[in-house]
């Protein structure tokens, strides 16, 4: 049949969105999330070295003339920074290029950066590659949480993104051990130990690179930009693949859309989408972003000189505690995961944030009574970020799904670069300084901070955010190249 045309190009009807929701759960999705969930792992890993090697490269002998301070303070707002402006520089290619282009693209960067840092012979290049790490890992962000989104059926969408985006604990509990081992003199050499981390953390991502080659790319991204019969041909394959796992027919697919396409889409449209369409939903956005962001930083820049400081745990010793902490962090998406698709997003959102808030005020007077010690310190910030972890997911899970495909992977850049901005380059020269500073009303007030903003974010997310369990993404935000089917009865029809 003739395409139809349009100013941007051909014009479709398509059933490709309803075939990918209506997928049972098969092995090719768990070959999407083990492709792409893996990096979260890395990161985990890479942040919670660092913060735990700290002292270690400070002393004499590490190699690098270097202070505990610059490590917390200076080399982890610029990971951050690099974050950030991956983020959004990576995420804007995303929209234009393509989800799987650009996120093995960010995990090489990634993957080379962390092997360079592994070999830094002065501070300003460890201080570089740090930058260029988080530069990687920021554009990640956007690319993989766009990729899930578009190819994990609706049903299990909000379960699959927690658990995903939950991951970094595993990498943080990994890393936390990691470097005890590493800080262990009488096995490595003080200048070798901390080098061999990250050198361990690049071949990781090479596995994971190896891994994602075989991911595919987004059908829902490939038929706004023209390659129909190329995401016809990745959705034909995985209904063949899941029907002979399942040994029976798929159910047929009910819905179909008309595509305008286009290749690209305006910083205008983009702009004019988020902030005047669906400005509540960027308001939502902003307000989780900024919530955990602050919350995270309250806990996780001091965690280790409190512990220290108050309860006189050899610092060598942090990494046991630390890992503790993060096995609760990663117990919250995988437990309340699934509540998220069942119960529903708002209430599982604002209720995450507001218990997780409260439950940080009640441990900030406990800690400010002195009625702590340092394991059930560590047991109250467990109880804590079990439900921040869910909540932190969520905002990734939240903004990847409530605006239009063309603008997605700019949205998920966007909110995490502004949030992660405010509460990562700032938050660490604030909390550090708080919790660093030995005073008890310092970190007391380090947490209520973190715990007044999740509070916040929990009162804005009972209003306003998006009913989107079991719905299509093309049902919670209609594409900006959508049309009636009634309007184009010419256009091709893919099927």
């Amino acid at each position: 049949m003739a395409a139809a045309r349009s100013a941007s190009g051909r014009t479709i009807t398509t059933d490709i969105s309803a075939r990918l929701d209506r997928l049972p759960w098969s092995r090719w999705h768990w070959s999407i999330v083990i492709g792409l969930g893996t990096v979260w792992i890395l990161d985990g890993m890479e942040v919670t070295i660092v913060g735990n090697i700290a002292g270690r490269l400070a002393e004499p002998g590490s190699g690098l003339d270097i202070s505990s301070g610059q490590i917390t303070g200076i080399a982890a707002a610029l990971y951050v920074t690099g974050a950030c402006a991956g983020a959004l520089f990576w995420g804007r290619l995303t929209d234009i290029y393509g989800r799987k282009k650009l996120f093995l693209i960010t995990l090489a960067v990634y993957l080379g950066a962390t092997a360079l840092t592994a070999i830094s012979f002065d501070t300003w290049w460890f201080f570089l590659f740090r930058f260029l790490t988080g530069f990687g890992i920021g554009g990640e962000y956007a690319a993989i949480n766009s990729a899930i989104d578009e190819l994990i059926p609706a049903k299990y969408r909000g379960r699959v993104d927690l658990i995903i985006n939950g991951s970094y604990w595993l990498g943080a509990v990994g890393g936390a051990l990691l470097s005890i081992v590493a800080l262990n003199t009488s096995i490595f050499p003080a200048d070798v130990g901390w080098r061999l981390t990250f050198a361990l953390g690049a071949v990781l991502a090479l596995v994971v690179l190896l891994v994602r080659r075989h991911v595919p790319e987004s059908p829902r991204w490939l038929l706004i930009h023209g390659r129909e019969e190329e995401a016809e041909r990745i959705v034909r394959d995985a209904e063949k693949t899941i029907e002979a796992e399942k040994g029976e027919p798929l159910p047929p697919a009910e819905g179909e859309m008309v595509i305008h396409q286009r290749t690209r889409t305006t910083f205008t449209e983009i702009a004019r989408t988020m902030f005047a369409r669906y400005r509540k939903r960027s308001v939502l956005g902003f307000s989780l972003f900024i919530g955990q962001a602050f919350l995270y930083n309250a806990i996780t820049f001091g965690y280790g000189a409190i512990l220290t400081e108050f309860f006189d745990v050899p610092s060598g010793n942090t990494g046991y505690y630390f890992a503790v902490i993060a096995i609760g962090n990663f117990l919250g998406p995988l437990l309340l995961g699934r509540l998220f698709d069942t119960v529903g997003r708002r209430i599982m959102i604002s209720g995450t944030y507001l218990v997780s808030g409260v439950l940080l005020f009640a441990t900030a007077w406990l800690f400010d009574q002195g009625s702590l010690s340092a394991t059930t310190m560590t047991a109250c910030w467990c109880a804590v970020l079990f439900f921040a972890s869910a909540g932190a997911s969520s905002a990734y899970l939240t903004v990847s799904e409530i605006f239009p495909m063309e603008t997605r992977a700019m949205a998920i850049a966007f909110f995490y670069a502004i949030g992660t901005a405010a509460g990562g380059i700032s938050g660490p020269l604030i909390f550090a300084e708080l919790t660093g500073s030995g005073k008890v009303p310092d970190a007391v007030l380090a947490f209520q901070i973190g715990a007044a903003l999740m509070c916040a974010a929990g009162i804005v997310a009972a209003f306003l955010a998006v009913k989107a369990e079991g719905r299509s993404l093309e049902d919670i935000a209609t594409p900006l190249s959508a049309a009636e089917a009634k309007e184009e009865p010419a256009a091709t029809r893919l099927t």
